[in-house]
């Protein structure tokens, strides 16, 4: 973990319509990090995360990408630098198999010969979905779903994971399954982006966080300081 920034991001604003969400944020997310943006429902969080995947459009604002400028550049051509998000509510595809949501996780990649060992990896990381890789995956409980959405995003071969609420719905001890495996991820290397309401769950594991209120960053530094933050404490994490 060196510490270069990865991403940074210079006044972003985003609006729907009259309505501004996010309000001129700036955010750097370092190579090799786990970092969170944690609030409220309704703070601008996911808002966030859609507009650096190229997803809603940005008033204004600029986000680099190791040196590059992802700006107004189309949600494709940003997977295809390695920025790759995990939608909040998973997204999977129901009526397709574990496996084949897996294989269209690679649709980017060139290097078709190494999809088979990627997957085995992938079900290495999470055993029940090698389980069922042959069965739909509408059938699988949310806990497994989301295992499969991160599972087919590892499959796009990505510099930086962005996570929009990963634990939304999802059991407590499912919760900390997720959590753990996402530190295992990032100690492989991998650079995460985490927007999670479940702010003490997110600081545990960030190096770096960010708290966001009504579209506006009001506090950050490492996810210990904010744990002990008493303003995070009394807002989210009953005192």
């Amino acid at each position: 973990m060196n510490g270069t920034t990865l991403m940074q991001v210079q006044g972003l604003k985003v609006a729907y319509g009259k309505i501004e969400a996010v309000k001129g944020i700036d955010l750097e997310l370092r190579e090799g990090e786990i970092t969170t943006l944690v609030g409220a429902n309704g703070a601008g969080k996911s808002t966030t995360l859609l507009a650096l995947s190229g997803l809603v459009r940005k008033a204004e604002g600029r986000v680099r990408f190791d040196g590059r400028d992802l700006t107004r550049m189309a949600p494709h051509r940003i997977v295809a630098q390695g920025v790759v998000q995990v939608a909040e509510g998973r997204a999977i595809l129901t009526t397709l198999t574990v496996r084949e949501n897996l294989e269209l996780g690679a649709y980017t990649r060139r290097d078709r010969g190494h999809r088979a060992a990627d997957i085995d990896r992938v079900f290495h990381m999470f055993p029940v979905l090698k389980e069922r890789a042959d069965g739909l995956a509408g059938n699988l409980s949310g806990g497994e779903q989301q295992m499969l959405a991160i599972g087919r995003a590892l499959m796009a071969k990505p510099r930086l994971l962005l996570l929009d609420e990963p634990s939304m719905g999802l059991a407590p001890i499912v919760v900390q399954d997720i959590f753990r495996t996402l530190s295992e991820i990032n100690r492989d290397g991998l650079t995460i982006f985490l927007v999670e309401q479940n702010v003490r769950q997110a600081l545990k594991i960030a190096r770096h966080a960010y708290v966001i209120e009504t579209g506006r960053i009001v506090l950050s530094g490492s996810g210990a300081e904010l744990l002990d933050n008493p303003r995070v404490q009394d807002a989210y994490l009953g005192g």
